[in-house]
């Protein structure tokens, strides 16, 4: 059953899921760093700890592996701890735990040690954010074997797909755009897990005939907005946002290729190896005979993320986004080095 809709940011809808699942579940745990009594430095967490208390809501020493190291030992004990990286730069810290540990005890006791752990990691820059505080790293943990990656884009999927990853009992990578944290949005925080859509599935955010592009997370908004100014140039372009990058939802974006002929992958991450890469090599491999042009990747460069005031430079924003559309379409060259504007 679902209960009526509000207006919500995206921060106020992970904390609604948040909420909800230490309701549904006395088994589910709040971890990280200053979540409690601050309740967190995105507020993300805040009054939980006051409504449910300091043994389900843990205040944490800074220190990413000890985090992740208790989070797996509660999950051995029956627990669905939900931890919180502060910042994603801090996740690296705890990166052998992730990889080495909650990746693989799934598949080394054949499935009868499950990890329902979700890593919960404020993604990303545009916010003038310091070294260390605007980074990019899904393509490490989607090359990951045994973990689930999803980023979502908009409040009511912060809040579903939030829930939908606590009850899972597969250890899921959960990124949260932080320059989306204040956008408003319609929420259900009430919704029927039952009834939503998985949440590996990817979701036609705009229909289109011309053009499909595919992003996720922060710009699937930069997407929308492309996809309105070329409907101003006679293009119509469709835009999924795939929200689960591992798995993929390689037929939904391969359904849309066969019938558009032509792809644009955005994302902020470098361009190298990144997600796009693998999204383009599948598109290209399973619809080749209805390719109109060859895919194009609109990424971030291939350098350590910049200083705020050059951040402007690197994040993929309209225009580059509408160049690659144009590209794809055949209105200006295409770039085969870099498949980016200039």
């Amino acid at each position: 059953m679902t209960g009526s809709t509000t207006q919500m940011t995206l921060a106020q809808g992970l904390n609604a899921g948040l909420r909800q699942a230490l309701s549904d579940d006395d088994h589910v745990v709040l971890l990280g760093e200053d979540i409690g009594a601050l309740g967190g430095v995105f507020r993300v967490t805040d009054g939980l700890q006051r409504e449910f208390g300091p043994r389900r809501v843990v205040d944490t020493p800074l220190a990413e592996s000890g985090i992740l190291g208790t989070a797996i030992g509660m999950s051995y004990r029956g627990y669905r701890p939900v931890v919180e990286i502060q910042f994603d730069g801090f996740v690296y810290v705890a990166f052998d735990q992730i990889v080495s540990q909650v990746a693989k005890m799934h598949a080394r006791t054949r499935g009868k040690v499950p990890m329902p752990i979700t890593i919960r990691i404020p993604v990303a820059g545009g916010i003038g954010a310091a070294e260390h505080h605007s980074e990019s790293p899904e393509t490490y943990f989607v090359h990951t074997a045994g973990l689930r990656v999803v980023s979502v884009s908009n409040p009511q999927d912060a809040s579903t797909v939030l829930r939908q990853a606590i009850a899972c009992d597969d250890p899921v990578i959960f990124f949260e755009p932080k320059r989306l944290y204040h956008v408003k949005g319609d929420v259900d925080p009430a919704v029927d897990l039952a009834d939503a859509p998985p949440m590996s599935s990817a979701h036609v955010v705009r229909p289109g005939r011309d053009v499909t592009v595919v992003s996720w997370g922060s710009h699937v908004a930069t997407a929308i907005d492309a996809a309105e100014a070329m409907a101003d140039d006679g293009a119509s372009v469709e835009v999924i946002d795939l929200r689960s990058l591992s798995p993929w939802d390689a037929d939904a974006v391969t359904e849309s290729v066969r019938r558009t002929g032509r792809l644009v992958v955005v994302h902020e991450g470098p361009r190298q190896v990144g997600v796009g890469a693998e999204v383009c090599a599948t598109v290209t491999e399973r619809c080749f005979e209805h390719l109109e042009a060859p895919p194009v990747r609109v990424t971030g460069h291939d350098v350590p993320y910049p200083p705020a005031k050059l951040e402007g430079h690197h994040v993929p924003d309209l225009d580059r986004v509408c160049h690659g559309i144009d590209q794809v379409l055949g209105r200006v060259p295409l770039d085969v080095l870099t498949g980016v504007a200039a």
